[in-house]
C-alpha cells in the first residue's frame, strides 16, 4: 500500500502549506505584485501632501494601501485574462502564467473577482466620497487594457490608470479634492505615458502583424522615442514645480533633481534604433518613484 506522505516516485509529496505557497506565488506572477512600487509611492506622496491640509490617521494610510494593491491585481488580472491570446502569440510574454496554464483562466476571473470587492470594500472603509467613485476608478483600470484595440493612446490611459492614485490618497485622507493633487497627478500620467511608450516599442513588430495600436505603431519608432523624452519633460516641470504648491523647501528641491537625473537615464537609454536598453530603462521606474516619495517625505518632515 502507497504512503500518503509521498508521491507517486517515492518521493516526499509537498505538504498542504507547501502547495498553498507556490498557488500564491503563481498569482503573485500573474499580477506581477512587484511591480505595484511604479504607483504605490505616487499614492504615499498624494497622502503625505493631504496630511499638511488634515490630520494624518494611521487608518487611512491602511486602507489606502489595501485599496491600492488590491485595484492594481484586480486590474493586471482583468489584464492577463483579455490579453491571454496575444500573449501565448507573443515571444514575450508566452512564458506569463495564462500561456503555460499554469493558472485557468477561470480561477483568474475569481481573483480578478476577490480583488474587486477587497477593493470596493476598502474604498468604502475610507470614505463615501470613495466608496461611490471607487466603481469608476475600477472602470478606468479595466478599460485601459481594451484600449490598445482601438486607440493609439493606449499609452496614456495607462498613465490615467496610475494618475488616479494620489487623488485617491489624497480624498482618502481629506474626503475631498484639491486642485493641487490633480498637478501631481498630472506628473503621474506623463511619467507613466512616456516610460510605458518605451516599453510598447519593443512589441512594435507584434504589434504591427496583430493590428494593435499604440504610439510607436501611430508614429514610429523615432516619433514615439521624442514623444516619449517631450512627455518626461513635461513630467519633469510638473515634478520640481510641487515645489510651490506645497512649499517643500530646499530639501524637496534637492531630491526632485535626483528624480529628473534618473528621468534623463532612463531617456538617455532608449533610442529607436538600440532598444536593447530599454527593459533596464523600464526597470528604472520603480527607483523614480521611490525616491519621488522620499523628496516629498523629506521636505515635509524638514520643514
Amino acid at each position: 500500500m502507497p504512503d500518503p506522505s509521498t508521491g507517486l516516485n517515492g518521493a516526499p509529496s509537498a505538504s498542504p502549506a507547501a502547495r498553498a505557497g507556490r498557488a500564491a506565488l503563481r498569482y503573485f506572477r500573474l499580477v506581477r505584485l512587484a511591480h505595484t512600487v511604479f504607483a504605490l509611492p505616487f499614492a504615499l506622496a498624494g497622502l503625505a501632501l493631504a496630511s499638511q491640509e488634515t490630520p494624518f490617521r494611521w487608518h487611512v494610510l491602511f486602507w489606502v494601501l489595501v485599496a491600492m494593491v488590491a485595484a492594481r491585481s484586480a486590474a493586471m488580472g482583468f489584464n492577463r485574462i483579455v490579453d491571454h491570446r496575444y500573449d501565448a502569440l507573443n515571444p514575450r510574454t508566452s512564458g506569463r502564467e495564462l500561456p503555460r496554464e499554469l493558472i485557468s483562466i477561470p480561477a483568474a476571473w475569481v481573483f480578478v473577482v476577490a480583488c474587486s470587492a477587497l477593493f470596493f470594500a476598502a474604498a468604502w472603509a475610507l470614505n463615501p466620497l470613495c466608496g461611490w467613485l471607487s466603481p469608476l476608478a475600477l472602470a478606468v483600470l479595466f478599460f485601459y487594457s481594451l484600449t490598445k484595440r482601438f486607440t493609439w493612446t493606449s499609452q496614456f490611459f495607462l498613465g490615467l490608470s496610475l494618475a488616479i492614485a494620489p487623488v485617491g490618497a489624497w480624498m482618502a485622507l481629506t474626503g475631498g479634492f484639491d486642485w493641487r493633487a490633480a498637478a501631481l497627478a498630472a506628473a503621474v500620467l506623463l511619467w507613466v505615458a512616456g516610460f510605458d511608450i518605451f516599453y510598447a516599442c519593443l512589441d512594435f513588430d507584434f504589434d504591427r502583424e496583430h493590428g494593435l495600436h499604440s504610439v510607436p505603431m501611430r508614429w514610429g519608432l523615432r516619433g514615439a522615442i521624442l514623444i516619449a523624452r517631450a512627455l518626461h519633460a513635461a513630467a519633469a516641470v510638473l515634478i520640481v514645480g510641487l515645489h510651490w504648491l506645497f512649499p517643500l523647501g530646499a530639501v524637496y528641491l534637492a531630491g526632485a533633481a535626483v528624480v529628473v537625473a534618473v528621468l534623463a537615464l532612463e531617456d538617455f537609454m532608449v533610442r529607436h534604433d538600440d532598444l536593447s536598453r530599454a527593459v533596464a530603462a523600464f526597470n528604472l521606474n520603480g527607483a523614480v518613484s521611490i525616491l519621488f516619495f522620499l523628496a516629498i517625505l523629506a521636505g515635509i518632515l524638514w520643514r
